[in-house]
Order: structure tokens, then sequence, then C-alpha cells
């Protein structure tokens, strides 16, 4: 933006030719704003974990880049040699192509701060016709359980709102949150501070009392 700025007063000084100058402006924008997007886009793919390349990963995978972005086409290959899964995503303002390679996520080169690792703590959730029916989840020391709350409901309607979303919807799936927590892929989740321990709810188990009261 400083650059472009910059351009915006120096162009009329270097040539009298207003339209000259308003092209060469446009043409700089863009391709400034081109190489934003792909460097946007390396940065997105270097945050996405991948432990392994089998089928169930790489469909996590696929899920979370189609719900963060929507209006694309996802394409995903493996390659297993070289441990690496190549990542398309086609847009209307055009492609986007790039590699995960299995394994942890590296921190940023360069960061002289060390970020620090909030613990998780116990995010039990249920819906309100059944209290018994429970959903272990988790969220980071930092949010609240109303933050959780707010955080979690947003992901749902954005996940249902998305190209994956519509389809699930289009093929009769149930617009659900059994359906959206088993399905909604654990990028989304862990962006809002939120993790998921068990996909398939569990009831509360009542435990029997069996210490008896000494005298």
């Amino acid at each position: 933006m400083q650059l472009l700025d910059l351009l915006k007063r120096v162009l009329p000084k270097a040539t009298h030719d207003a339209q000259l100058a308003g092209k060469i402006y446009q043409a700089i924008e863009t391709e400034l704003k081109a190489k934003a997007r792909v460097a946007a886009f390396e940065k997105f793919c270097g945050k996405v974990e991948l432990p392994n390349l089998e089928p169930k990963t790489i469909d996590d995978v696929k899920l979370q880049l189609a719900a963060s972005f929507g209006d694309g086409d996802v394409t995903v290959k493996p390659n297993k040699k070289d441990k690496t899964l190549m990542v398309e995503v086609s847009l209307p303002d055009g492609q986007f192509t790039s590699e995960i390679k299995v394994g942890a996520v590296a921190a940023p080169a360069g960061d002289d701060e060390q970020e620090i690792t909030l613990k998780f703590a116990p995010f039990p959730v249920c819906m309100p016709g059944d209290k018994d029916l429970v959903w272990l989840l988790a969220r980071r020391e930092n949010i609240s359980p109303e933050e959780g709350g707010i955080a979690l409901s947003k992901i749902e309607e954005e996940f249902w709102a998305s190209k994956t979303g519509q389809k699930l919807l289009r093929d009769r799936v149930d617009r659900s949150f059994p359906e959206f927590i088993a399905r909604v892929p654990a990028g989304l989740l862990s962006e809002a501070g939120l993790k998921r321990h068990y996909k398939t709810p569990e009831p509360i188990k009542a435990l029997r009392g069996n210490t008896k009261s000494r005298g």
C-alpha cells in the first residue's frame, strides 16, 4: 500500500500523459495484488497440518481448503515418494498451486518472539433438547466457554454456507450439529482455538456410589 501510494504521487510528475500514468499504475497494482495473493496462499498452506497421506487425512485437508476457498475448485494430488501433497485452487481471479509436506507445521523463520502455546481446557457441549448427549471438545485456556460457543456457532454457519456444505445439503445430508461436528475440518476448529476430541457423541456415564461412609 505504501508503494502504491508513492506511485500515485510520482507517476503524474514523471509523465504529463494522465492516461499512460493510469495504465502503469493499474498494471503495477494488479501485479502487486497477484503476488500478495500467492504469498497469502503459500502462508495458508504452510499452516495446514498433514501428519500422513492416508485417504482420510487428505479428505480432511481438501475439506479445509474447500471451506476456506468456498468459490474455488480444489484439487489435491498426493506424492508418496516425496511425501508431499500438491494443492491447486482455481478461483475466479486466478489459479494457485502449492505443496504441503508431511510432518509437523514448522514455525515461521525469522520470528524472534517465541509463540506461547496455550493449553486446551475441556469444552463439553450438548444440544438444548438432550443435555445428556455430550460432544467432548476442547478450547484454548484463553477462550471462555461463552466465547467458545459463539465461535462454534459461527464456524457451523460458515461451514454450511461453504461449497462443501452446500454440496452436502444437495446430497440430502441433514443440516444438524451432529453432521456438522462429524464433518467439519479440524483446521477450521483450530483456527478458532477449538479442538475436537471425539467425533461421535457419548452419553454421560452416571457412576454408582461404592464408597461407604466411615463411622
